[in-house]
């Protein structure tokens, strides 16, 4: 596979009114990935709700994607799980739909605490896959797993023969920026912090996922254009519209905050699974407010 260029949303779970999955809705945000000129989708992740998912809820949402994408835009598989079990199941599913890659979080109720431990458990999962891409999760505000992911890749490049790179979500640019670098640009280093996503085209960063992709693309299209065209200064403008966007956004639970724009943008996507809860109707519009006076929807229209 080759090093993914451009941007990857990590796209919502959708739910019916029921609280049962919404795979109907799936080819419709397919559709509008491709046309807001996305290069990929990641799903059953963060913002896919994966871990509050079934097994076999994620292997539909899998082939749901797989089919509607038709190999227009790539799918990439979250597989992790806190048991290294089900996460081969999902990776050795995510093969056999012919997914473009897969990726897994570490365990994140009993943690690997070494290095050693997480390529271990990473191999593991991604031996049940031996033809698909890998991408190690690295999100440590949500696993509690905060390992040097240089010291990974050393291990990591002959435990695991599939090892395509990482999804980088964390704010330590030096060390983002250290992996980019690792035996002069070996592995794929998929950058996930959005806001910050100026710093790292600074720094060499080709490639991101993250979750404003799937409603705010034409900001960050902009970004990238101007800080390619050597337009600094206006490329860190753009920046700072998604900065303003973000800092709206964490005022509200994070994830239902996000789906409360899909909703708004037309996009009805149901309720979020408890421990999750969605906005109010008064949140909502608080929150549509905020948007609108930082002119948030007419950047992304």
């Amino acid at each position: 596979m080759n090093k993914i260029t451009g941007l990857v949303a990590a796209t919502f779970a959708a739910y019916h009114e029921d609280g049962s999955i919404n795979l109907d809705i799936i080819p419709a945000i397919v559709d509008k990935m491709i046309a807001d000129g996305l290069a990929g989708v990641f799903i059953c992740g963060t913002n896919g709700e994966g871990p509050n998912l079934k097994t076999e809820e994620r292997m539909a949402i899998a082939e749901a994607y797989v089919k509607a994408a038709k190999k227009r835009i790539l799918v990439l598989v979250h597989v992790g799980h806190s048991s290294i079990s089900e996460c081969r199941k999902l990776a050795a599913h995510a093969e056999q739909i012919g997914a473009d890659a897969i990726s897994s979080v570490a365990a994140f109720y009993f943690k690997p605490a070494t290095v050693s431990s997480l390529v271990k458990c990473m191999a593991k999962i991604a031996a049940a896959a031996p033809n698909t891409p890998f991408y190690y999760y690295n999100i440590p505000t949500l696993t509690g797993v905060a390992l040097d992911m240089v010291s990974f890749l050393t291990l990591a490049e002959d435990a695991i023969p599939t090892l395509a790179g990482i999804k980088y979500t964390a704010s330590t640019l030096h060390e983002y920026q250290a992996c980019l670098n690792y035996k002069d640009g070996k592995f794929d280093i998929l950058f996930g912090y959005d806001e910050m996503l100026l710093s790292a085209l600074a720094v060499g960063a080709k490639g991101a996922i993250g979750s404003t992709y799937t409603f705010a693309a034409p900001i960050y299209h902009q970004v990238i254009k101007l800080y390619n065209e050597g337009k600094r200064e206006l490329a860190a403008k753009w920046q700072l519209h998604s900065v303003n966007m973000v800092r709206c956004l964490v005022k509200y639970p994070p994830i239902p905050a996000q789906r409360a724009i899909m909703q708004i943008k037309g996009l009805e996507l149901g309720d979020c699974r408890l421990p999750l809860e969605p906005l109010s109707a008064k949140d909502t519009q608080a929150f549509k407010a905020e948007l609108t006076e930082i002119g948030f929807f007419d950047l992304v229209s």
